[in-house]
């Protein structure tokens, strides 16, 4: 099967399966997409973990899958079922206070290792963990069109680059060292996908921008949120490269891995929460 094809399938499979979860299942907050959330994190978190250990930096499956759910039920746990907030950082602390005192436990023969193990473990908590909770943060607007508009603008950037890189990067790739078989092309396809996205939502759904609706800001708010998620992406590639691998996994067809389908996602999450709330919460 073509790589064309199964990008496709996903896209027609995932983008229904992401606005069925959004739109017809905002209870309790989000609380099934925020598990969806968690989910991802969790997956990523264990992809990164196998780059990591290629770098001497090893965290084992169950910590990976322990560490990177900290976060997202952190927030998920204040946002949608009313926890307090101080449950975030005390969730740090015990995250933290585990991996410090693990060392304590290290054998003989693995103490050359116990600084890089320290640094992996710190690592797995923040990405995609803690970038990837923005995203539950987003539900405490009870605003089912703004999470939907951020999760469109980064398929429709990710769709686009794909496709003008395809079409139009042949001649101008290798641009950015960290990944050479990206194209201006791509970038620039990517962003117009975004402004296409931003322009229809403030012209067609002005309704879930709250105040009145001001179009300069929905394009800025559209366009950071791309450029964003495109360095997310070329950072990710960095990480993959230093490590000497490709995918991040397989279990995306035609994508690569999980952490591979959400590196643009994971940077841009906190800039569209802080620029939404700047633009029109606050």
């Amino acid at each position: 099967m073509g790589t064309i094809i199964k990008r496709l399938l996903i896209f027609f499979i995932g983008v229904p399966a992401l606005v069925f979860f959004i739109v017809f299942f905002p209870f309790i907050r989000h609380l099934p997409f925020n598990i969806a959330v968690i989910v991802f994190s969790i997956l990523g978190a264990v992809e990164f973990s196998t780059i990591l250990e290629k770098k001497q930096m090893r965290v084992s499956m169950i910590e990976a899958i322990i560490l990177g759910a900290f976060m997202p039920v952190a927030f998920t746990l204040t946002v949608c079922l009313d926890f307090p907030k101080w449950i975030i950082p005390l969730f740090i602390m015990l995250a933290a206070s585990s991996i410090i005192l693990s060392l304590a436990f290290t054998k003989s023969g693995n103490m050359e290792n116990a600084a890089s193990r320290l640094a992996g473990c710190f690592s797995v908590i923040i990405y995609p963990g803690l970038f990837m909770s923005w995203i539950i943060k987003m539900s405490t607007w009870e605003n089912s069109g703004a999470i939907l508009f951020f999760m469109l603008i980064s398929f429709s950037n990710d769709s686009t680059a794909w496709l003008a890189g395809t079409l139009f990067g042949a001649k101008n790739k290798g641009i950015f060292p960290a990944s050479p078989n990206k194209s201006i092309a791509g970038y620039i396809g990517g962003l117009i996908g975004a402004l296409i996205i931003s322009a229809g939502a403030a012209v067609l759904t002005p309704f879930i921008f709250p105040g009145s609706i001001n179009f300069a800001k929905v394009i800025i708010l559209g366009v950071l949120t791309a450029i964003f998620g495109n360095l997310g992406d070329l950072a990710e590639s960095a990480i993959k490269r230093s490590a000497e691998v490709k995918d991040s996994g397989n279990l995306m067809m035609g994508r690569g891995g999980i952490l591979d389908s959400i590196d643009s996602i994971a940077l841009s999450a906190p800039v569209y929460y802080l620029l939404f709330n700047i633009f029109f919460i606050n």
